[in-house]
Order: structure tokens, then sequence, then C-alpha cells
């Protein structure tokens, strides 16, 4: 943790002496996380946070950071305590440090956030309702993947937003589930499956053949299930159509989605002629039906040639040539081309290599997507990148270590069949000619 501060002071101290301030001064710090990223294998991002967290507990915290050095606490009580301080103004944390420390020792990290919440308001200057108000100022909603083409939608809002979302979601999942009951075996027959007065032995054949005859449910969802298909409908369609998709001649909630995901989906697997998983552009993959049911909204599709041997797109079929520059250059990078980052192309900015200013053209070999945060690190500090052909990005870092960035190879990729290479014979029907090929799609 030392090591990270220090590594903190010592790019704000080169900024200082430069005579640089605010955004250069940030533009300093980003740039020397970037550097030992690349020597740790880390994002830049994580690793920049790292050095402010540790700069945060050292320059901030020191009793606490003592404290750990002692093992008075542990590491967890020094995240937690950090965390719960962050509102803190600076005239009474070193009161609420103190207090933290002591209540830390008398208990593991996992149960003492509730007990530091209570402390960290009691300290605090300004009242609850007026931290509230700043507070809400920073409500947004995150996304962050997973696995198995699962993602979870992350909202920070207001307490008593959240607490009635939920509440009213339960409510539409509790009257799904009462239709069921509604819809259930007829009355006459209890959920044993024996009629009420009936005795064991002569009733029971009747019981069974009434019971073998009723319908299975066919929504046999759970509660949490119901609430984010409901969230999910509610979002998207604007209206708590509980999920239309099933039984239906279109897709339901997908078939209301508008905003712009780039998806990468082979051709057989469009066709259902296999089942391979589909690419959403920022490392999530995408279920076969699913991008199917997407691709049935959309009345545009771009096909794209992908090198066989370096499986890179190398081609795109449009007619509009400065509309199709984008969108290969999109297909191309996947996202910013910076070395680590993974933010998708569609969220970043399209940069010239050699600056336009001074000579750079607008061409695919001087072009590449980097996101708002490392097109300014290109801009502002001593990163440097040139192309080196077949859209291959070499960085140098402002110590001079070299970094390649090769254009990153598709999940999903357009393979060649080989297996076949015959023709068929003509067909006699057609007088003798070749049948047209089919639709790539």
């Amino acid at each position: 943790m030392r090591a990270l501060a220090d590594l903190g002071r010592s790019a704000l101290r080169e900024a200082r002496h430069g005579g640089v301030r605010g955004m250069a001064s940030d533009m300093e710090l980003r740039s020397v996380a970037a550097e030992a990223a690349g020597m740790a294998r880390l994002t830049d991002r994580r690793l920049q946070g790292e050095i402010d967290h540790a700069m945060t507990v050292i320059d901030d915290y020191p009793a606490v950071f003592a404290a750990w050095v002692e093992r008075r606490i542990e590491r967890g009580h020094v995240d937690v305590i950090v965390r719960v301080g962050t509102g803190v103004p600076d005239e009474v944390r070193g009161s609420f440090a103190d207090a933290a420390i002591d209540v830390c020792e008398r208990d593991v990290p996992s149960r003492v956030r509730g007990a530091l919440e209570l402390l960290a308001a009691r300290v605090h200057p300004r009242s609850f309702t007026e931290r509230h108000t700043a507070a809400a100022a920073e409500r947004c909603v995150r996304v962050f993947h997973g696995s198995d083409g699962m993602s979870n939608l992350v909202a920070n809002l207001p307490t008593v937003i959240a607490v009635g979302m939920l509440d009213r979601l339960t409510q539409m999942g509790q009257s799904v589930k009462d239709a069921r009951v509604a819809t259930g075996p007829e009355d006459g027959v209890d959920a044993a499956g024996s009629s009420a007065g009936m005795n064991a032995t002569g009733a029971t054949g009747a019981t069974e053949m009434d019971a073998a005859g009723a319908e299975e449910p066919t929504d046999t969802r759970t509660m949490d299930q119901l609430r984010a298909d409901i969230l999910g409908d509610l979002v998207l369609g604007g209206a708590p159509v509980v999920d239309p998709t099933y039984g239906a001649d279109r897709a339901g909630g997908l078939g209301a989605i508008r905003a712009r995901v780039q998806v990468t989906v082979a051709a057989e697997t469009l066709m259902g002629r296999d089942e391979h998983p589909a690419e959403a552009v920022g490392g999530a993959l995408i279920d076969a039906e699913t991008a199917r049911e997407l691709a049935g909204q959309v009345s545009e599709w771009d096909r794209l040639f992908i090198d066989p041997v370096t499986r890179t797109p190398v081609e795109i079929d449009t007619y509009r040539p400065t509309v199709a520059m984008k969108k290969l250059l999109t297909a191309r990078d996947q996202h910013c081309r910076f070395p680590g980052c993974r933010r998708a192309a569609i969220r970043c900015e399209l940069d010239h290599t050699i600056d336009y200013a001074l000579g750079g053209h607008t061409h695919l070999l001087n072009l590449a997507h980097l996101c708002q945060r490392h097109h300014s690190m290109k801009q502002f500090t001593r990163w440097e990148v040139r192309q080196v052909g077949g859209g291959v990005l070499e960085w140098t870092s402002p110590l001079g270590r070299l970094y390649r960035e090769d254009v990153p190879t598709p999940a999903v990729c357009f393979t060649t069949d080989t297996t076949d290479t015959t023709d068929p014979p003509p067909d006699d029907r057609t007088g003798g000619t070749t049948p047209p090929e089919p639709p790539p799609f």
C-alpha cells in the first residue's frame, strides 16, 4: 500500500513541478497508472483506483493505517472505514477514525458497517436531509456483465424509490401467481388430490383420474424470476406486460428494445443451423435464441467479410462509404484500443492516430476507437501511439515501454465448410443452370 501511495504522490509532484493543475494533474496520474498497469498486467482504471485508495488511507486516515500495521485491525476493517468515511468532512475525520478503530477492534469486518454508518452520521455537521439531497444527485444505473449470457443491472436510487419499486414488482408478481391458482384444478378437489367428504377407498380411482386430467401450469416462474421479467417489460415496453413472448408470434420485451446494442452473430446461427452464442461487443455473450429474436426486429443488416487467417473484419458491404468506414472500424476494433481497456466501440470516439491538424488522413489505417479517458490521455500526456498495419496499434509509454495492441479476435467468426467441395449436378428442370446461391442471412 505504501508503494502505491508513493507512486501516486510522485505523479502529483511531477505535475506540480511542471506547473500544471486540475485536469492536467489528473492526466499525469492516469499516465503513471497506465504505465504501472502495463507492468503489472492490470487495467489502468483498476490500478488508478488502488493508487487513489492507498493515498486516501495513508494521507487521510493515518491512525487507521497505523492500527492496521500494528495488526489491531484487519485490511477489511480499513476498507470499510474508508468507504463509510467518504462523506465525513475533513474537520471531523480524525475523531471519526479514532472511534471507528475502537469499533473495529471489537468485531469482524463484515459486522461493523452498520455501527460505522451510525457513527459517521453522529459526527457529521450537516443534517441527514442535506446529505441525502447531495447523495441523490449521484443516482445512476450501471450494467455489469456476468457469465452464461447474463448481466447485473445496478441502480443507485433513493431508498424510498428502491423499496417502492421492489414492493410493486412483488405485488405484480403475486398477481401472476394468484392467476395460476384461479386457472388451476376445478373446485371440489383440493391440492392434495382428494374430494372433501369422500372416503379413502371409494374415491381414490376417480380422484387420480381427475388429477391426471388437469392441465399442468404453463407458468412455473418463481417470484424472483417474475420480478426480473416484469422489470424488463416495464423498462423496455413501458407497460407491465408480464411476458408476451410466450405463445406470441413476435417478441415482447425484446421487440421494444431501441437502444444501441452491437451484436456479432454467425449466419449459420442466425438461420437456426447451430446454437453457438452471439457476441455483444464489450465481452458479453448472448444466447442464440435471443440473438435471433433481436435480429427479427431490425430492418438493416451489415454483412462482414472475415479474413480466414487473421479472423479480423476486412470489408463490409454497403453503398455509403463514410458510414461504411465507421461501421467497419466499429466491427474491427470492438472496443477501446488502449491496452487493457474493454469499453465498447459504440461508447468510444474515432481518433486520428496522426492528428488531422498535423496532416493525418481520414483513412482506415489512421483511425481507431478510443474511449474518452484514453483519448484524453493520448492528447494531454506523453503516451504515444502509431499504427503498424493491419489495424495493429503500438503504444509507447512515457518510460519508453512498448505495448502491442492487436486487432481483437471476434468470439463469433464466419468459417468456410471444406468437407464437400464438389459441385452438385445441374437440375434438369432449370435447363442445366446452377440455382442461385441462398442469401447470407
